[in-house]
């Protein structure tokens, strides 16, 4: 009797995945700030931060840098995906096939939510790295591909399963969790980074920018690592979340606004988390590698744990689950978008199975710059075709939502463009050296100008056929 009321309570939860979000179901900007304030505090800036010390980032890079490419990054939520979101209030998925046909759009619902997976995936893995210190499990170095131990994957396991329990109870739940742990954790990356600024011989304000220069942000890479500009600092900043913002993920998330100008509320995510707590971390990885030396482990816990003890290594914890939640949430939403009849809390929980055994590997983790910037490129010509949908393609003469329109299920001028912008994005890797970290802000015109003239071909021969 208990299991089959859980279960009934678990099917009514309504997360809208077919319907607009009606009035009364709408959130205040509080929601938001919370939510993104929390989900950018989070896992991925305990990887990220040190990340850039290892590729040798300068510290005019990390502060100037930085600032611009969050910048551009707020906006491109506030004025490209938020309108959308409050007008339509529908997911990015329902919009898509209303574009795109069932047929595409379970193409690229499949590749989106493994996007997901393999992101909520590396976040996981962050929390584990704090959860088995009391454990002493062997940790991952810069280098390692594959899974460390038994110990390892038995602590992935448990950690994905306390994720997924979360996402599964809906939006509702990811935010409350995401505003409850938001401010901790702002604090707990602040008061780590303070904590070890005398040992990097940071004792008053003035001696901030030459220790910065000489002891953290050197301008010097480890080895095997490539070297970042200022410009892999403005263009990161700005595309680590490409497929949310332009690739407009987020129209699941915002859609719950009451105003478009709730987008803005992402500067909380993007100057505390992506600024504050991205050169925090990367202090924290300074002092331990002054400690430890660069051959040593690559494990945000410890890392956090060296700095703040019991507090730094809970604070990694809790840090991971709120990247993972809202991510193993969209992720579930794509998976169950192919089929409406499946049961949301269903799909979730296999997501939740599927990411947890991702975060077995390593290197998820040791290559999340590379990773974020290609999963952001993969996905966001769909977004591009859904800004020119909304925006253009009545005033061009084109119908838009064309798939609904006209009864299709597979609209080719999308798959089209889809197909082609990553086909040219990979040349440009191959042949023009053009790395992965430059290739969102053309592709994102290419897949524009594409959708239309794609778009005008097809749909003026079907009007000349008639």
């Amino acid at each position: 009797m208990k299991k089959n009321r859980l279960v009934a309570r678990l099917d009514a939860i309504e997360e809208y995945e077919r319907t607009p979000v009606p009035e009364n179901k709408l959130k205040g900007l509080r929601s938001f700030i919370g939510m993104y304030a929390g989900e950018h505090t989070a896992g991925t800036e305990f990887v990220i931060g040190p990340l850039f010390v290892a590729h040798g980032a300068s510290a005019f890079a990390i502060v100037v840098g930085l600032f611009i490419g969050n910048l551009l990054a707020v906006l491109s939520w506030g004025f490209l995906t938020a309108p959308i979101a409050t007008r339509r209030r529908i997911t990015l998925y329902y919009q898509l096939e209303k574009i795109c046909g069932y047929r595409l759009v379970t193409i690229y619902n499949l590749v989106n939510g493994l996007m997901f997976c393999f992101l909520a995936g590396s976040m996981i893995a962050v929390s584990a790295t704090a959860v088995g210190i009391p454990f002493d499990i062997a940790m991952p170095t810069l280098t390692d591909w594959l899974p460390t131990s038994i110990g390892w994957i038995i602590t992935v396991l448990l950690v994905g399963l306390v994720i997924t329990i979360v996402a599964i109870l809906g939006y509702e739940q990811v935010s409350k969790f995401a505003n409850l742990a938001a401010p901790w954790m702002i604090l707990i990356f602040l008061a780590a980074a303070f904590a070890v600024m005398p040992e990097m011989g940071i004792n008053s304000i003035g001696d901030f920018w030459t220790a910065a220069n000489e002891k953290i942000w050197t301008g010097i890479p480890l080895a095997g690592q490539s070297k970042f500009t200022i410009w892999h600092t403005i263009f990161f900043a700005w595309f680590a979340n490409m497929a949310m913002h332009i690739g407009m993920a987020d129209l699941s998330i915002f859609r719950y606004a009451k105003k478009w100008q709730y987008g803005f509320s992402s500067a909380t995510g993007m100057y505390v988390g992506h600024y504050i707590a991205w050169m925090a971390s990367g202090i924290l990885y300074a002092y331990f590698l002054a400690k430890y030396g660069s051959a040593g482990e690559f494990a945000p816990g410890k890392i956090a744990y060296e700095a703040a003890g019991l507090a730094g290594a809970f604070c990694v914890v809790i840090a991971g689950w709120t990247t993972a939640n809202p991510t193993i949430y969209r992720a579930g939403l794509a998976f169950q978008s192919i089929n409406p009849k499946w049961k949301r809390w269903k799909v979730t929980l296999v997501t939740g199975l599927v990411t947890s055994i991702a975060a077995f590997f390593p290197a998820l983790v040791m290559q999340l710059l590379g990773f974020v910037a290609i999963y952001g490129f993969i996905l966001m010509p769909m977004g591009a075709v859904i800004f020119i949908d909304f925006y253009l393609m009545e005033n061009l003469g084109l119908q838009s939502s064309y798939a609904e329109k006209t009864n299709i299920k597979f609209n080719w001028a999308a798959g089209i463009t889809w197909f082609l912008t990553l086909i040219m994005g990979l040349v440009f890797y191959l042949y023009f050296d053009v790395e992965v970290y430059f290739l969102g802000l053309p592709g994102w015109f290419i897949a524009s100008a594409l959708y239309i003239i794609v778009s005008f071909m097809i749909q003026k021969k079907k009007q000349g056929i008639h």
